[in-house]
């Protein structure tokens, strides 16, 4: 009986310590960093969640095979070049990095692989060699490329005929800052829309910039695509909602949330999409054979609620090519 009692008990060991209830995990663990300008909004959580979400659908789980070190450096230069620093000396096996914080990122490490989301034309600001081949450590998914930054004084000006001003709300310290304001400028005049940019350094800033600006009449408000612009999202919607100002944005989320009109890329499938990067790379894959992937569809938001509270009447014609009304 005390033989047999030992084959079992050591036998139930063996189970007990393969067993998927077990916190032993099996082979090596990935390690990912992960580094954002961006502060620890819903919006950018909702983002990584969905990015976690489709990592472990591809079998990596935090605790069990797989390490995340988060870096949320809340619109910061200073605290993202830091952050690139500490994640790059961790040694990771992959970075994921968003939107500005990318460019820091390559300043810290040409070799430990980056995969990106929400950059605007990463050719153009020299992150990668091309689309087709990055080159480099880095690669990923393009939020847009600059030409569709004319679509938002087209828009604003369809969904608010009056507007013949625009101040643009851009971060000039950032390539992709300088880039979209360049192509809003070139095509504004045409549209019989005159631009002036203001700088979101900080909320004081935001704040008599708009307020200076809404003395005039048809105002408007185009916000680019930054992390300090994303930082400042409720702000920037109270202050269009206290002046009056017609508002467009390039993130869907910003209409949910009480702007007018957003129209760009949908950012959590890009975050999902990043995920099936990181697994390639984590199975031995080099960014510089994954070709950069831009969006196939841009999505169109309109928030009818503020349109009414504007006293706008929002075209037949805008409301049937919109994928989100929200009333």
């Amino acid at each position: 009986m005390r033989r047999r009692e030992l084959i079992m008990s050591l036998g139930g060991a063996i189970i007990l310590s393969t067993s998927p209830g077990g916190a032993q995990q099996v082979g090596p663990v990935g390690r990912v960093g992960i580094l954002t300008a961006q502060d620890e909004n819903n919006s950018a959580k909702a983002n990584f969640a969905a990015f976690q979400q489709s990592l472990d659908q591809l079998g990596w789980s935090e605790g069990r095979n797989l390490r995340i070190d988060y870096r949320w450096a809340a619109g910061d230069p200073d605290r993202t070049r830091k952050f690139a620093a500490e994640l790059a000396a961790l040694a990771p096996d992959v970075i994921l990095a968003t939107g500005s914080a990318v460019e820091r990122a390559l300043e810290v490490t040409r070799t430990v692989p980056i995969v990106f989301v929400n950059v605007p034309d990463p050719v153009g600001a020299g992150l990668v060699d091309s689309l087709s081949r990055p080159g480099g450590n880095a690669t990923g998914f393009m939020q847009f490329e600059y030409s569709l930054c004319a679509k938002w004084p087209e828009l604003l000006k369809q969904i608010a005929p009056g507007v013949t001003r625009a101040a643009i709300l851009r971060d000039p310290a950032v390539t992709a800052g300088i880039g979209q304001f360049a192509v809003i400028q070139s095509v504004a005049p045409a549209l019989g829309i005159e631009v002036s940019p203001i700088s979101v350094r900080d909320a004081a800033t935001i704040e008599r910039g708009v307020g200076a600006f809404a003395r005039f009449p048809n105002g408007s408000l185009i916000r680019t695509a930054s992390a300090l612009v994303a930082l400042h999202t409720d702000l920037i919607i109270e202050l269009a909602s206290r002046y009056k100002l017609p508002t467009i944005s390039s993130n869907p989320a910003t209409a949910a949330a009480g702007g007018l009109i957003s129209y760009g890329a949908n950012l959590i499938n890009q975050f999902r999409l990043a995920a099936g990067y990181v697994d390639r790379i984590l199975k031995g894959a080099k960014p510089a054979d994954l070709p950069i992937q831009a969006p196939t569809k841009y999505e169109l938001s309109i928030n009818l609620k503020t349109a009414k509270a504007l006293g706008l009447t929002v075209p037949l014609s805008l409301l049937a090519r919109a994928d989100e009304v929200i009333e």
